[in-house]
């Protein structure tokens, strides 16, 4: 069965040409050319990615984005925006967005970072690991859950997956260069403090102490550091 993927924009002419060359890639699409649409047909149908653009009439992308992600619709998300600021690339990411391109683009680009995402998702929703527990904490990759303590812990799916990642190579020196392109598949060059940003969510949630973490510790000058708390 092929994949089938949300092309949402309000420039027609972009949705043509994404549409053509998504299906010319073997994937099938639906449109949607407002927030408001695009937020109805996620409820409705089920896709395997959502290529989302960030101006929106009705409501935009970072509220789409927010909206799915606070229902906990989990689907796949690429943004595209016209915007190319640090901002918005953060913004974008923390909101729960997968990837993130900036328009103008290459429609082959598109497809490229649509097989991208679709490949280390289905990676990730098949681990070999059942669990992985680090002391008081226990990760449980197929459901995209942690607990502390037998408490359940919530995370946007960034957040899951570079604690997944850091838990996974534990002791394991990992540079913010290395966080990003293994959790962001993608090379922001430069721009690692998306990685900061989530690495802090992630303390606020796990660690007894923010200020004197025992799970993931910083390696100045390197990077982090997931180990077990003595």
């Amino acid at each position: 069965m092929n994949k089938k993927i949300l092309i949402v924009d309000d420039e027609a002419s972009i949705v043509t040409l994404l549409k053509f060359n998504v299906e010319q890639a073997g994937f099938e699409t639906d449109v949607a050319y407002d927030g408001i649409e695009a937020i109805n047909k996620v409820e409705q149908n089920a896709y395997d990615l959502i290529v989302l653009d960030l101006m929106l009439p009705e409501m935009d992308g970072m509220e789409v984005c927010k909206e799915l992600r606070s229902n906990k619709i989990d689907t796949p998300i690429l943004m595209l925006t016209a915007k190319g600021d640090e901002f918005d690339k953060i913004l974008g990411l923390e909101l729960g967005a997968d990837d993130y391109l900036t328009k103008p683009f290459s429609p082959k680009e598109v497809v490229a970072r649509i097989k991208a995402i679709l490949r280390r998702t289905t990676k990730e929703k098949n681990p070999n690991q059942s669990f992985i527990r680090i002391s008081s904490l226990t990760i449980f990759p197929e459901r995209y859950e942690a607990e502390m303590n037998n408490e359940t812990l919530t995370f946007t799916r960034k957040e899951f997956e570079l604690l997944y990642y850091l838990a996974n190579h534990k002791g394991k020196v990992l540079s913010r260069d290395q966080l990003l392109s293994a959790v962001w598949n993608y090379d922001f060059v430069g721009d690692t403090r998306i990685v900061d940003v989530h690495v802090s969510h992630l303390r606020e949630k796990i660690e007894p102490d923010t200020k004197h973490p025992i799970y993931i510790k910083t390696i100045r000058g390197l990077g982090y550091k997931m180990e077990e708390p003595m």
